[in-house]
Formats: C-alpha cells, structure tokens, sequence
C-alpha cells in the first residue's frame, strides 16, 4: 500500500468519525450513560431526598430474592404477558389474511383497525376503567341479560383481564399492519401452484403463509413483549397495581420503589433485571432472524 493510499484511507477514517460523532454522542448520553448509572444504582442504597448513597453491593439483589411482593410481580408479570402476546399475535395474524384479500370498505376496516395504536395510552385507560366500573356500561349490558354485576376492578380475579384485554385491543392495530406488510412479500406464484395440487385454504395458510411469515411472527412476537413487559399506564390510571397487589406488575413496581418509597438503589436493581430481560429478548430476536 502506497503512502498516498494510506493518507487516503487515514482522511476516510477521520471524516468517518466526524459524522458519526453526533450520534455516538447522543447515544453516550441518553443511553449508555442512563443505563450504566442505573447499574451503579442497583448496587447502592439511600435516595436523592435523605442523606446520600451509600454502596451496599449485592444487597438490593439479594432483597429481591426474598421479596414475596417482588415474586408476586413477577408472577403478575408473566401471566399479563403471556395472556397479551398470544392473542396479540393470533387475532391480528387472522384480521391480516382476512384483510388482505379484496372485500368491501378494505382501506376502511384497515384504518379501523389502525386507530387504538395512535390513541393515548392514559386517554384509553381512562375509558376502560369507566366503562369496566361497578355502575358501568358493561354490568349494564350484563344486567340485561340478568347476570349480576361484576366488581371489575375491585375483585382480584377480575382486575387484570381488564388490563389484558386493554393491552390486546392496543397492539392490535400495529401487528396487523405489520403481518400485512409480511403478508406483501410472499409470492403469489406458491398459492397459484397450491392450488393447482389441490390445496385448500387451510393447507395453504399452513404450508405458505406461517412459514412465509416467520421473520415477521419473530419480529412481532419479541415488539409486543416489550410493549407488554413496559406496561405502566395502564396500572397507573385503571387499577394502581391492586387489588390485593394483584395488578402490579414489574414497571410500576419500580416506580413505586423509586418515586413513592423513595428506595431508588432496590428500584434500580428491579429495572436492571427488568433491562436483562429485554436485552435477552432482543437477542433471541436476532438470533433467530439469522438463522
């Protein structure tokens, strides 16, 4: 490589590292930065409103460990997930091969659909908790139908189907636009030769469509896992995590920790695992994208 090459190659470097600096910077400060101080966090105790942080090591962690309310989240934490990701899959996956065929009034209904993914998530809360109330529309509708009144949001059992369903009706709208655009990049040729060896509607839904869609299903699978595992707003507008602690799931958790106990180093150490678990998501995500 001759000098001149490598003054080249030297200037492309630098000019590389003057455009990506803006970012790199961003990204430093509003990322690296939070989570690393998070990190640190979890691994002290005191707050910002008493007399300094003292560094405890492990004991937040080992506090967790212990802690049957913190088991209860978790345990309130995985059935709202698993209870909001399947259907959150299924429904809309059906509602996108429905609507990707040519019916009537199809921009409408996809519009439709759309609407609860652009809505304001504490606007939405505030209607599910006064239509779900004891004097609400729904026992209203129930009590036509002689079935006595439900206490929603005061019966333990209750309290989060009404959570769950909220969070299924708002992620609805954007997975379905997501399995439609997936469903735009399966070749029409395959259903053509489906059909010329007999094939059905269900066998091609089967042997075509799921695995034409896996990337997409992948992508869509691990987006509303996030979504669900950050749920807050709606805790905090319908139930504020009862009754009975039995709505209270990991986010609101940590922020009862931090900004109602002032506890920020054992709140900390709830939203680094709460961080781990995300990031093993997204791995896995991408593990298996590659292969």
């Amino acid at each position: 490589m001759t000098s001149s090459q490598k003054s080249c190659l030297d200037n492309d470097t630098i000019a590389a590292w003057i455009f990506l600096a803006p970012a790199l910077i961003l990204l430093s400060v509003f990322v690296l930065y939070p989570i690393a101080y998070l990190c640190y966090l979890s691994f002290t105790s005191g707050s910002f409103t008493r007399a300094g942080i003292h560094w405890v090591g492990l004991k937040n962690y080992w506090r967790l460990m212990v802690s049957p309310d913190f088991w209860q989240v978790i345990w309130n934490t995985i059935y709202f997930t698993v209870a909001t990701v399947l259907p959150s899959l299924i429904l809309p996956l059906g509602l996108a091969v429905l609507l990707d065929q040519t019916i009537a009034l199809q921009g409408l209904l996809r519009a439709a659909y759309f609407i609860p993914s652009i809505t304001s998530l504490v606007a939405v809360g505030l209607g599910f908790r006064w239509l779900f109330q004891t004097d609400g529309p729904v026992n209203g509708l129930l009590n036509v139908v002689n079935i006595a009144p439900i206490p929603w949001l005061q019966d333990p059992i209750w309290a989060m189907p009404v959570l769950i369903l909220l969070s299924i009706w708002k992620q609805l709208g954007f997975n379905l636009v997501v399995f439609l655009a997936g469903l735009q990049t399966i070749p029409l040729n395959r259903y053509e030769a489906a059909e010329l060896d007999g094939a059905d509607s269900w066998q091609k839904f089967w042997y075509i469509t799921l695995p034409g869609l896996r990337p997409t299903l992948i992508f869509a699978a691990v987006t509303t896992a996030i979504f669900t595992l950050r749920s807050f707003e709606q805790v905090y507008v319908i139930t504020g995590g009862g009754p009975l602690n039995s709505t209270n799931l990991l986010v609101y958790y940590i922020y009862d920790q931090a900004f109602a106990q002032f506890d920020f180093g054992y709140a900390a150490a709830a939203a680094t695992i709460l961080l781990g678990v995300t990031i093993v998501l997204v791995s896995l995500q991408l593990k298996v994208s590659e292969e």
